[in-house]
């Protein structure tokens, strides 16, 4: 098998992250896997790597807007696009992201070559604009599959509209680690956010609610992995609830995983998300976990009561009240933690690679409709 992936970059980020696990695991079956990346490849992926995959940086970024007056430029860039893939030869085109996707739809049309496209965010939310849209919902029906990342998604794409989609859930894989880079932790008890600092991510709910439970519990402090356009104002709302020592924005790490084994309670506080890869990182780990219950994603890992919380989201009140029932009860800690590893028996490379193998041997067979696959309600 010839696979060729398609990204706007390797840069930190869920959906590259979840596109290395897909590739490594790829090439460990001896398929030839070629990635290319829109991007100059000025900086060196961010996630490992398997040595057998071909890495092809691009330099052809495009204008996302997609707007008339950006057209001209676009199609320049697709045509780049059109001639790496066939360059590539693959048997079948994999790619991310909504902007990524449509570009690869365009460039990939007279190809005769299977397309599968990743949603990587609740659709709703996908920030295309108008034309963006239209030409998402347009050149969907084209693609040979479509994921989504929940149950919740596949309204936007139904099978009665053309759309031939499937609910592929994000792999959780976890490298082995003990060993912790920088000494961001006290001796305190440690609560734990990852993400990129923007406003999706809800980390000034975060603060805001941690401010209101800090009192109480002096032991405790919060840090918030992560970088991105939010960090002054992130910044100087510590300094305004005077929680310079409490709270701590030490930027992007690698091994997040031995930072979470070092956590006391992992906190998701976004707004919406797609399908939040850190949040099953952290179960997977054994972090008790709270979640705000926004589209999509957190309802689907989280059994509420059972292997974490869900409370109501952008409710800063909400979010106090859970932190602080977890951060005064060890008990249900220990519970959570118990529990909350099962995530990977959902969600774990191995289950999510076989939906991934039976997707792509209906795309292959070339059946159409909705795509089934173990999880389908």
């Amino acid at each position: 098998m010839k696979i060729t992936l398609i990204s706007s970059s390797l840069k930190v980020g869920g959906a590259e992250r979840v596109m290395s696990i897909i590739a490594n695991y790829w090439a460990a079956r001896d398929w030839q896997v070629t990635i290319l990346s829109c991007d100059d490849g000025s900086a060196p992926p961010f996630y490992d790597l398997d040595k057998r995959i071909e890495y092809r940086p691009l330099g052809i970024g495009y204008h996302t807007g997609f707007s008339l007056a950006t057209l001209s430029y676009n199609l320049r860039q697709i045509r780049s696009l059109k001639k790496a893939i066939v360059a590539s030869r693959p048997d079948l085109i994999v790619s991310f992201v909504n902007t990524t996707n449509i570009m690869t739809l365009l460039a990939a049309w007279s190809l005769r070559v299977p397309t599968i496209v990743c949603e990587h965010v609740y659709p709703a939310f996908g920030g295309l604009g108008k034309i963006g849209q239209f030409l998402q919902k347009w050149l969907y029906r084209r693609a040979a599959l479509v994921t989504v990342q929940t149950h919740s998604g596949l309204s936007f794409f139904p099978a009665e509209r053309g759309y031939k989609t499937v609910v592929m859930p994000n792999p959780i894989a976890l490298p082995e680690s003990d060993q912790i880079e920088s000494q961001v932790f006290t001796d305190d008890r440690h609560l734990l956010a990852i993400g990129k600092l923007v406003p999706q991510k809800g980390f000034d709910l975060a603060i805001r609610a941690f401010a209101q439970v800090c009192d109480t519990h002096p032991e405790w402090t919060l840090t918030i992995f992560g970088e991105g356009e939010m960090r002054g104002e992130l910044e100087e709302l510590c300094v305004q609830l005077r929680l310079e020592d409490r709270v701590y924005l030490p930027g992007v790490v690698k091994n997040i995983d031995a930072h979470l084994r070092k956590a006391d309670i992992f906190m998701l506080s976004s707004r919406f998300e797609g399908f939040p890869v850190t949040l099953c990182e952290a179960m997977a780990c054994g972090v008790p976990v709270v979640a705000t219950d926004c589209l999509s994603g957190p309802r689907e890992i989280v059994h509420n009561g059972q292997d974490g919380l869900l409370v109501v989201t952008e409710n800063v009140d909400a979010l106090a009240v859970g932190l602080d029932l977890l951060m005064s009860d060890p008990v249900k800690r220990q519970y959570f933690s118990h529990h909350a590893p099962k995530v990977l028996n959902r969600f774990g490379v191995e289950p999510v690679m076989a939906i991934w193998d039976g997707a792509i041997r209906q795309v292959l067979d070339g059946q159409s409709g909705r795509y089934s696959n173990s999880q389908d309600r």
